[in-house]
């Protein structure tokens, strides 16, 4: 199921087009094995409640960033991760509580000039 986002950074309004992860398995899987992800999609985690605690890339194989985010969808944290085919992998911990995560390609926000702060809405 994909759904239409977007991201207002003041008066700047960027849309996305995000697959969603809602339940255990989809949560699980992630982006694993997907080897191109196109320049404005990504993955929306939703969890029923404040969780704490990182996500690895064990079997992702294209490099992402990740906005964590708060009940209100303001980004909290921007991460960049690696990917890993490791049998070992980097946790990437946000080290703070949030309500949901966003997936897109490595440097996406960036170059979309979205920053910790911004708000994150379903369209």
């Amino acid at each position: 199921m994909k759904r239409k986002i977007k991201i207002i950074s003041g008066e700047r309004k960027t849309k996305l087009t995000v697959q969603i992860a809602n339940t255990q398995e989809k949560i699980e899987k992630g982006l694993m094995f997907v080897e191109k992800l196109p320049e404005n999609e990504g993955m929306l985690f939703m969890y029923g409640e404040k969780i704490y605690g990182g996500f690895w890339m064990k079997n992702t194989l294209i490099p992402l960033s990740i906005a964590f985010l708060d009940s209100d969808g303001k980004i909290l944290k921007i991460m960049d991760m690696e990917p890993c085919k490791e049998e070992e992998c980097r946790m990437y911990d946000p080290e703070l509580s949030y309500r949901y995560a966003l997936e897109v390609n490595l440097g996406w926000f960036e170059r979309n000039q979205i920053k910790e702060g911004d708000y994150v809405f379903s369209d």
